[in-house]
């Protein structure tokens, strides 16, 4: 399920090759195309398959407790770091602005100077 399908690359002579050549075994019984005939006696159930071991994580109370002291670590360096950003903005803005009511006023002294 987890395999790619490869296709298979047709070549210009009309030869089709597979990109991955099968490998054959000793311990594997070559498949018969023939029909097999109906016999008369019981054959036993297949076993059934046995479950791979679960992939979740399982965390110790200590784990979860350095889980959480680090979720709440990193929220808490994110949350400073964009709030510094933003007070950078403000002052930045709050600077402009007094540069620019200092120039409207230095040019408007000049204007009434005339």
């Amino acid at each position: 399920m987890f395999q790619p399908r490869i296709p298979v690359n047709p070549l210009p002579t009309g030869i089709v090759t597979p990109l991955v050549q099968p490998t054959v075994t000793a311990d594997i019984a070559p498949h018969h195309t023939a029909d097999v005939a109906p016999c008369n006696h019981h054959h036993a159930p297949a076993p059934a398959p046995v479950s791979a071991p679960s992939s979740a994580v399982r965390l110790t109370p200590a784990g979860l407790a350095v889980v959480v002291a680090g979720g709440v670590g990193a929220v808490l360096v994110v949350g400073t770091v964009l709030v510094s950003m933003l007070l950078a903005v403000a002052i930045s803005a709050a600077s402009v602005a007094v540069c620019a009511v200092v120039l409207r006023s230095l040019l408007n002294g000049q204007q009434r100077r005339r």
